[in-house]
């Protein structure tokens, strides 16, 4: 058989695979009816000024940790691994789109899970956090929600090398399973992590600056708040995370409102759209 006569079979192979695929591709899934389920919701107001408040606890003094009485440290966890065969990979997608706001860091991929973070170049010397990933190879990134600002703020303080954030913040300790670097209790969502490679911007050191760099970490387990995750282990509950989205300076923005915008799929849209189906129908044919 001539080498030509095998380019169809293979083509043949690629495009049964790649539908395949797309059957068994579950990310963006379909919703029924939305336009009736958006019409019983309230109008998005765009005159709504954005108000400037206080931070959830202003009397916040070191060591207090969340000074909710004990109640967020008293929250139980659930512990995901994210790759077990029970747990379905769509699930990872879904778990951390709904639990990971950008703030430091943000989820590159969910299948293997894995994250991205950056440190800046800054006066004087790395960021500890930076020098304890480097040194270890290992870390857990902890999520912040609203009643958790001032004590994970209190973390940034410019203290000596060596001295202990937990006491400084009042934040408690939590087990992990596949690193040796404590999650923190009070956090809503946690991710066990192990560097995978990490990225020093050398040709852009400045005298006196410590260098700006990216660090690349492949999730190995999650821990989410139980009464904070369905049962399936594939969404975490808004309500509960209540994340805050760091902005310029030292401002922070909460989510009071959402709104919703399902993805379109052209097989659905061109029948009902007469500008798609030109569309379609003009395109050059391909040889």
């Amino acid at each position: 058989m001539s080498s030509s006569a095998t380019i169809p079979a293979a083509l043949d192979q690629e495009g049964d695979a790649a539908a395949v695929a797309k059957a068994n591709y579950q990310i963006i899934e379909k919703v029924a009816d939305f336009d009736a389920v958006q019409a019983t919701r309230l109008a998005f107001d765009h005159s709504k000024p954005i108000e400037v408040t206080q931070s959830p606890y202003p009397k916040w003094g070191y060591g207090q940790g969340v000074p909710d009485n004990g109640v967020s440290a008293s929250k139980t966890h659930r512990e995901i691994d994210p790759y077990d065969s029970a747990h379905p990979t769509v699930n990872n997608y879904r778990l951390l789109v709904s639990g990971v706001v950008p703030l430091i860091f943000q989820v590159v991929d969910h299948d293997p899970p894995m994250f991205i973070v950056g440190f800046s170049s800054r006066p004087g010397r790395v960021k500890d956090t930076f020098r304890n990933i480097k040194e270890t190879g290992e870390v857990v990134i902890n999520t912040v929600s609203e009643n958790m600002i001032e004590a994970v703020n209190a973390t940034s303080i410019d203290a000596p090398y060596g001295v202990s954030e937990w006491e400084v913040s009042g934040l408690h300790e939590a087990p992990t399973t596949t690193v040796a670097p404590s999650r923190v209790r009070e956090s809503v969502f946690s991710i066990e992590g192990k560097v995978v490679d990490i990225k020093e911007f050398e040709d852009h050191v400045k005298p006196g600056m410590s260098i700006a760099s990216l660090v690349l970490i492949k999730a190995t387990r999650f821990w989410v708040q139980d009464d904070a995750v369905n049962a399936e282990g594939s969404h975490i509950d808004l309500d509960k995370l209540r994340p805050l989205g760091q902005l310029g300076g030292i401002s922070y923005a909460r989510v009071s409102s959402t709104f919703e915008q399902p993805r379109r799929r052209w097989d659905d849209e061109r029948p009902k759209s007469q500008l798609l189906a030109g569309l379609e129908n003009s395109k050059p044919m391909m040889e």
